[in-house]
């Protein structure tokens, strides 16, 4: 009697077993690893093509009632080096939650910069507040010539072949603001179309008839 209760007692741990962790069906509708429950299932996961640059972090308090509140601030450039950029500023009791609430503001706010021949099409100067900034096209082979955040956002940007200078303060954030409003300002340039050199044609020479040789008689 004990062996059959044994068996009995397998049997019906084998049954819950299968029903719970999945059995050969199971692995059959969901893949190899089984029921996705626990995890036994794979989700394809979406690569995101823009590259962020962490620009500023920085702890901010603020006064209340009954005393100081005290958060996080980060701004985060993201682009695709291809043309399009963003910036986006975000606070959050943890620096992780800032960053977050950052990148998703950038990607809802990005912008489409005109790039020609890996440069910006012309020069450009932009105020904004107590930032000024100069941006000049170079040539090829010049790489990128900026400092600070002004060089992240251009490389995020896709620009290779620029010059660029802080004319104004050196706060970050405003020259982070004062870039991508001074990008966004570019005007598309169509390339200037190649004239074609016309064909030297010789004209024609005229014919002469020959007149007859008239002789004067001498007195």
């Amino acid at each position: 009697m004990s062996e059959e209760k044994n068996t009995q007692e397998n049997k019906v741990a084998k049954a819950v077993a299968g029903s719970v962790y999945g059995g050969a069906d199971n692995k059959a509708k969901t893949g190899q690893g089984g029921n996705r429950r626990f995890g036994g299932g794979r989700r394809e996961q979406k690569v995101d093509d823009f590259d962020q640059r962490t620009l500023d972090i920085a702890r901010v308090t603020r006064v209340m009632k009954g005393g100081k509140r005290m958060s996080f601030r980060a701004c985060i450039a993201v682009g695709d080096k291809k043309g399009s950029i963003g910036i986006g500023l975000g606070k959050g009791a943890d620096v992780s939650l800032a960053i977050n609430k950052a990148v998703n503001q950038a990607k809802k706010n990005m912008l489409k910069v005109s790039v020609v021949n890996d440069t910006i099409p012309h020069e450009v100067r932009y105020s904004l507040g107590a930032s000024k900034l100069l941006f000049k096209p170079a040539r090829q082979g010049k790489g990128v010539i900026a400092g600070g955040v002004v060089r992240v956002i251009l490389e995020l940007a896709g620009l290779k072949n620029i010059t660029a200078k802080i004319l104004g303060c050196n706060d970050k954030i405003n020259n982070a603001r004062c870039t991508v409003e001074a990008l966004a300002t570019l005007r598309e340039v169509s390339p200037k179309p190649v004239k074609k050199v016309p064909e030297i044609v010789e004209a024609p020479k005229k014919v002469v008839a020959n007149k007859p040789v008239v002789k004067k008689e001498k007195k």
